[in-house]
């Protein structure tokens, strides 16, 4: 197996864990929340490209400094932003998924110069929908948030995947379901407490992603059909013009179908660097628009 470094970043505010594995173009990684969660993708991706994962601030060994709030999506992309200076000497390839995904799409609102391209997996953006399906997704995220504050953990996890239409059986034959322990449960209470609720109140920056466009391809998972999740991806590559990249799997297909997934997003990555690549059949590729 490909050699993985690893260390520390201080950043304001924080001190933040990576790893680094394989050559190549660099591959930013912005799913789950705890660089464990993405090692099967890694390892799946490492022979083609020099994948970055790191735990997001508050989680694992990624330490918030004492007395600090709790950090915004535009935090985590600053973070993201900053991880990339240090570790990365090009632009670089960013997959993001979930949470991920919306912190990929503000490093890309925000810090276009570090992104080559992103594939942003069902990053929930109820902005973009219509009214009665935008109010439809907002309630049961808030459903969520309470559920958490008035009976823990538990009862929000199960609405939670609900939202999400997890399946744990869609997944690879010999991908194990993550084992809970100590360190999984503290990670989902920040994920509820703080995560979430920063989610949720979330507005992605259309004008500048539409400047950005070209960098950008939306994707969902085929499990995720009639979801919601699914359908904010698709209203985000019809208003700016993309093409919606379908992945193995639902909302963690990265986790449950690494394999496959990983071949999927390598797919993506090098069909967008084709000089000949087009939106669809017959399209041409969306020119540079200004503010």
């Amino acid at each position: 197996m490909t050699s993985v470094q690893q260390g520390t970043l201080r950043v304001p505010g924080a001190s933040l864990f990576y790893r680094s594995c394989g050559r190549s173009a660099p591959l930013l990684v912005l799913a789950g929340g705890d660089a464990d969660m993405t090692d099967p993708l890694r390892d799946a991706l490492a022979h083609q490209h020099r994948v970055i994962t790191y735990d997001r601030r508050g989680w694992s060994r990624s330490v918030i400094d004492p007395g600090g709030p709790a950090p915004g999506i535009g935090v985590h992309a600053d973070d993201a932003c900053r991880l990339l200076a240090e570790l990365a000497d090009e632009p670089a390839l960013v997959f993001g998924s979930g949470l991920g995904a919306l912190v990929g799409l503000d490093l890309l609102a925000r810090h276009p110069d570090q992104v080559r391209m992103l594939v942003a997996h069902e990053a929930s953006t109820p902005q973009l929908l219509d009214e009665e399906d935008a109010a439809a997704l907002r309630a049961a995220q808030q459903a969520v948030i309470e559920a958490f504050r008035q009976g823990g953990v538990a009862a929000a996890a199960r609405l939670a995947g609900e939202l999400a239409g997890l399946d744990p059986e869609d997944r690879e034959p010999d991908v194990p379901l993550p084992a809970p322990g100590a360190r999984e449960a503290a990670n989902t209470r920040v994920l509820l407490s703080s995560d979430l609720p920063q989610a949720a109140a979330y507005r992605i920056d259309l004008p500048a992603l539409d400047i950005q466009a070209r960098k950008l391809t939306p994707a969902a998972g085929r499990s995720s059909r009639r979801g919601p999740l699914h359908a904010c991806a698709a209203a985000l590559a019809e208003i700016l013009e993309r093409p919606l990249a379908e992945f193995p799997g639902g909302h963690t297909g990265w986790l449950l179908r690494p394999r496959a997934f990983a071949d999927k997003l390598s797919d993506v990555f090098d069909g967008t660097d084709r000089p000949d690549w087009r939106l669809t059949d017959g399209a041409a590729p969306r020119p540079e628009r200004r503010p």
